[in-house]
């Protein structure tokens, strides 16, 4: 369950385990280290690697694919994409080096990850976990820029802008908000409207019953059994529904789960797991998906 390991060494990060490292917002410069070189004919480097699933999905959909040279274990989609073993959570330095890139996108600064690409003169970029839609469209307009593909990336950026803003749009909202749970994982892991994710239900006004489980502003609690049941939200978003994974079902057999309101309305909604946990191009699927599960709502 691939984006489950990806989902899981992000929440390590974001809670402060044994391996965790300090992850920059986006709001803050973007970190470019050393010039994104220029080959004789061709704008932008050739031998790009990718160490971020979200990373390689924009590459692709901007049109530089054909630039990229490895990408990282994590790395599913599209299909095709040149998968290695190569790790954005355990890097290798000397793996990284041998394919000799002219710039490797990273999510995160682990080990000392720049300032070893730094040290053997290797560009790289660092694209952080975006915490708004302006962060996701400045990541793609950046890395359209520093491939040579800015005029793609502007486009894919008005594109995106244009369907999230019809899909928003198109719920029309009740007096009084419908509320939703996230769930991560089956731990209970959630997140709160701090959060990228939870800015997404928030473009349809919804209320995120995690909000008051997080007094610290985390953005990541974990949530009790308890409290899910006693909050009894509209709605549950399942974003763990992998092979193996959690189910509408699954959420039904949860001891005191079937009373719960979404699930005796139908309103437990399987989300696909990479859709929901990366902030590239996808994200207009996740936000489509919200808003089917709105409409349904709202022929009830």
């Amino acid at each position: 369950m691939r984006s489950k390991v990806w989902l899981s060494a992000f929440l390590l990060v974001a809670c402060g385990g044994p391996a965790a490292v300090e992850i920059t917002s986006i709001s803050t410069p973007i970190t470019t280290v050393g010039p994104v070189p220029t080959t004789a004919g061709v704008e932008g480097p050739t031998a790009i690697i990718s160490l971020s699933p979200t990373a390689t999905e924009m590459l692709a959909e901007i049109g530089a694919l054909n630039q990229v040279v490895a990408v990282d274990d994590q790395s599913d989609f599209p299909p095709g994409v040149p998968v290695t073993d190569l790790s954005g959570f355990s890097p290798n330095i000397e793996a990284i080096a041998s394919y000799e890139p002219d710039l490797v996108v990273v999510s995160a600064d682990i080990d000392g990850l720049v300032g070893a690409l730094e040290s053997l003169e290797i560009p790289v970029l660092l694209l952080p976990p975006a915490n708004s839609f302006d962060d996701v469209f400045s990541q793609i307009e950046q890395l359209g820029s520093a491939t040579g593909h800015l005029a793609k990336s502007e486009e894919l950026v008005g594109s995106m802008r244009a369907e999230i803003d019809e899909l928003a749009s198109s719920y029309e909202r009740p007096a009084e908000p419908a509320t939703y749970y996230h769930e991560l994982d089956p731990g209970l892991f959630s997140v709160t409207s701090a959060t990228f994710i939870g800015s997404v239900y928030s473009l349809f006004g919804l209320e995120n019953i995690a909000d008051a489980a997080d007094p610290d502003g985390f953005g990541y609690p974990q949530l009790s059994a308890e409290y899910i049941l006693s909050s009894d939200p509209d709605f549950i978003f399942l974003a763990d529904t992998g092979p193996g994974g959690q189910s509408a079902e699954v959420v039904a057999a949860r001891p005191g789960w079937a009373e719960l309101t979404a699930v005796t309305n139908g309103r437990v909604i399987e989300l696909n797991d990479d859709v929901a946990s990366r902030w590239g191009p996808r994200v207009v699927e996740f936000v489509r998906a919200v808003a089917d599960a709105l409409a349904l709502q709202a022929v009830e």
